[in-house]
């Protein structure tokens, strides 16, 4: 146990008091270019898995603002776990309030626990959802959570985007939240050393998450045409978005 606990890094901190401090994660407040962004990056998860009548387990699920859209597609349950306490608190309320809290659960957890689910069924599908990217062994974090479904859902900032690379290095909300982003081969890469093989690949969302409202919107215009083409996409877009299933 006292492992696990060093397997969780003081961002979690961070995301507790910003929980604290505006009862929601920042990327998940109401300004235009995180609304955009993040519906843009909810639906790219919808599309790509049924999860109608499916158990879910969100890892990393934070305030639970993205577990509940899972019941609005037909899951039968979703189990969201989170290190942030403030987090799953304000998770567990949100549920109560839309009248989903027995559908819903939320718990405090460390998803490099061998124990995490001990005594539950297996879950149909794990979701991870701009997670790895805060943790400090993330390859050991995808090897556990293929221990913990059949399916595996990955989204992750886009590596291979130079400008995510350079807010890694000069934006406050970047450097105190210590985010980082991979390449895709690299996720690739832990999916298939965890025994999973990986279904598709998609890099979604041209809207990135703290810009000007003109920026916002100019970036959604051309969105969709974006996304389609190949390598102009894989360099453009925010995100990279992978589903995996197990051999």
């Amino acid at each position: 146990m006292s492992n696990n606990r060093n397997l969780v890094k003081t961002n979690v901190s961070r995301f507790d008091d910003d929980v604290k401090r505006t009862g929601s994660y920042v990327y998940t407040a109401e300004k235009i270019s995180s609304r955009l962004a993040n519906a843009r990056i909810s639906k790219s998860i919808a599309d790509i898995y049924a999860f109608k009548s499916k158990r879910v387990l969100d890892l990393g699920c934070g305030d639970g603002a993205y577990s509940l859209e899972f019941l609005t597609l037909g899951a039968e349950e979703v189990l969201g776990i989170d290190p942030a306490s403030a987090a799953t608190d304000a998770a567990t309320k949100r549920a109560l309030e839309a009248g989903v809290s027995d559908r819903a659960h939320f718990e405090v957890g460390n998803i490099y626990d061998p124990n995490l689910l001990r005594g539950r069924p297996p879950f149909d599908c794990v979701v991870l959802r701009g997670v790895l990217h805060h943790l400090p062994d993330p390859q050991r974090a995808v090897a556990c959570a293929a221990a913990l479904a059949d399916t595996m859902i990955i989204l992750e900032p886009n590596g291979f985007n130079p400008i995510l690379k350079i807010l890694e290095r000069v934006s406050r909300y970047h450097i105190e939240h210590e985010e980082q982003s991979f390449l895709s081969p690299t996720l690739r890469a832990w999916i298939k050393a965890a025994d999973f093989q990986v279904k598709a690949v998609q890099h979604v969302n041209l809207v990135p998450m703290f810009c000007p409202d003109w920026l916002a919107r100019a970036c959604k215009s051309v969105e969709p045409f974006v996304e389609k083409i190949p390598v102009i996409n894989a360099v453009a877009c925010g995100q990279c978005l992978i589903i995996a299933s197990k051999q």
